[in-house]
């Protein structure tokens, strides 16, 4: 199983993209900030292809995927969560997005980590694109609101003709 997680929506507190598995979009990932300079328990993983087993976690206290040989780091999983708050370097996977947040994700992570199971074996490809500053996706998005709005009441309430 080939999973691809591109990193696209970033912010000052976390990094937000979408997990796909051989080639089919599965869900959005939240993770910590991408960061030049690691700060423990507050930094993405490094982009890279990474190998992703099922193995007990020692903190979690059950089974769960485990991304395996990631430089600088250890006891990356792949679990369910909302926010930064909610991880220390681990991907938190939902089925909606907000920002800085992923939603439903008990349902996404069930969902994946069945597809996991069932394939026993799976690597990780974490792409870093050109991300989409979420300050600049709201303002636009306003903007554009804005604007539909204004020409919609133009068009319902058509300004009276000057005799």
């Amino acid at each position: 199983m080939k999973l691809i997680l591109q990193r696209k929506w970033a912010t000052e507190v976390s990094t937000v993209g979408e997990l796909s598995i051989d080639g089919v979009f599965e869900c959005f990932v939240l993770e910590d900030v991408t960061r030049v300079e690691k700060i423990t328990g507050k930094t993405a993983i490094p982009a890279g292809t990474y190998r992703v087993v099922v193995d007990m976690s020692t903190r979690f206290k059950r089974l769960m995927p485990h991304i395996l040989d990631v430089p600088g780091f250890e006891g990356i999983r792949i679990h369910s969560g909302n926010t930064s708050a909610d991880t220390e370097g681990c991907l938190l996977l939902g089925r909606v997005r907000g920002v800085d947040f992923v939603g439903e994700s008990k349902v996404a992570f069930a969902a994946f980590f069945t597809k996991l199971q069932v394939s026993g074996t799976a690597t990780i490809q974490v792409i870093d694109v050109p991300t989409i500053q979420a300050p600049e996706l709201r303002s636009t998005f306003l903007a554009n609101l804005i604007s539909l709005s204004a020409s919609a009441l133009r068009t319902i309430f058509p300004q009276p003709r000057q005799p």
